[in-house]
């Protein structure tokens, strides 16, 4: 496979040459010697990049990218913690679209000030008092008790 130092890995990666430097000390990447001051590379390192930056486009740390290799430096992916993953990313999903829903509810609301509307305050209040809850595809704004 061909070999590419630093500069060209960075080129064609669109990363900056201390970003492939910081990966290799993490051990995401390794390089495979010197060509004078630079560090080379096998043509691999590309797709390396890429699946990391897949693992970050899913919100995986490097630190989770890293334990999913095996001790040759090549990947090993858990299949549990990909499930996890997509677990948690459901969770987020969920929240943010209990937000954005609120967001619009407050965005339309007809009073002169947003502090004046009396959807926003219960909002504020939900807030405050921890009671901020999704239940059934809104977030539910009632106070404990009620």
């Amino acid at each position: 496979m061909k070999e590419l130092d630093i500069g060209e890995v960075a080129r064609r990666s669109g990363l900056p040459a201390s970003t492939l430097r910081y990966y290799e000390e993490k051990g995401l990447i390794r390089s495979i010697g010197r060509r004078g001051l630079s560090r080379v590379f096998h043509g691999d390192v590309l797709q390396r990049l890429s699946l990391i930056a897949l693992g970050q486009s899913a919100e995986f740390s490097l630190d989770d990218l890293v334990a999913m290799q095996d001790a040759q430096g090549q990947p090993d992916i858990d299949r549990q913690r990909l499930n996890e993953k997509a677990d948690e990313l459901d969770r987020t999903i969920e929240r943010l679209g209990a937000v954005r829903d609120e967001l619009r509810r407050v965005a339309s609301c007809p009073a002169a000030h947003h502090i004046e509307c009396s959807k926003f305050q219960k909002m504020l209040s939900a807030i405050a008092t921890g009671n901020l809850k999704r239940k059934a595809g809104k977030i539910d704004l009632r106070r404990r008790g009620s």
